[in-house]
C-alpha cells in the first residue's frame, strides 16, 4: 500500500511539474504577441470618471482582465495585494457599467484603480486577446515583464521589487 501511494504521489508531482512548464511556455509565447511599446499613457479616467495622473518615477503594473475571466477572479487578490505596495491600473474589457464594476469590487473586497475598457479600444491599442495579461513597465515606461495567465503574488511581488530597483 505504501508504495502504491509513493508511485501516485510520484505520478502527480511529475504532473505538475509538466503542466508548470506547459502553463510557462504557452504564457511565455503569448506574451511575444504583445504590444512592446513604451507606456505613453501620462492620465487615466478610472471608474467614477476620476482622473488619475501617473507617476513618472516608479514601474507601473498595468493589468488587464474581465469580471467574467474566471482566472483572473482568481488572480484579483494578488493583483490587491501589489496594488497595495506598488504603482497598478487595471483595465476591466467589457465588464458591464462602471456601477456594476465597483459593485463587483466592493463585493470581493477589492479597491485597486480600474479603468473601464467598455468598448475594447486599450485593449486593442495593446494586443491583448487573453485574460488576464499583466504588463510591468519600468520607471522610464519601457517593457520590462509580461505575463499571460495566471501569476501569484510572490511573482508579481518580486517583478516589482526587481524594476523599482532599475
Amino acid at each position: 500500500m505504501k508504495n502504491k501511494i509513493k508511485k501516485y504521489l510520484k505520478e502527480f508531482v511529475l504532473f505538475i511539474i509538466v503542466m508548470t512548464i506547459f502553463a510557462n511556455a504557452l504564457s511565455l509565447y503569448r506574451s511575444l504577441e504583445l504590444n512592446k511599446e513604451p507606456f505613453s499613457i501620462s492620465s487615466i479616467t478610472t471608474l467614477g470618471d476620476k482622473k488619475y495622473t501617473l507617476p513618472i518615477d516608479r514601474p507601473i503594473l498595468v493589468h488587464f482582465w474581465a469580471t467574467w475571466c474566471p482566472t483572473c477572479k482568481a488572480e484579483a487578490e494578488n493583483i490587491q495585494t501589489i496594488s497595495e505596495k506598488f504603482e497598478v491600473i487595471t483595465i476591466a474589457l467589457k465588464s458591464g457599467s462602471d456601477k456594476e464594476i465597483q459593485e463587483y469590487l466592493k463585493n470581493r473586497n477589492l479597491n485597486f484603480k480600474v479603468v473601464n475598457d467598455k468598448d475594447g479600444y486599450l485593449t486593442n491599442k495593446f494586443d491583448i486577446s487573453v485574460f488576464p495579461t499583466t504588463i510591468i513597465y519600468d520607471k522610464n515606461r519601457e517593457v520590462i515583464f509580461s505575463e499571460v495567465g495566471y501569476t501569484s503574488t510572490w511573482g508579481l511581488w518580486l517583478r516589482m521589487w526587481y524594476a523599482s530597483l532599475l
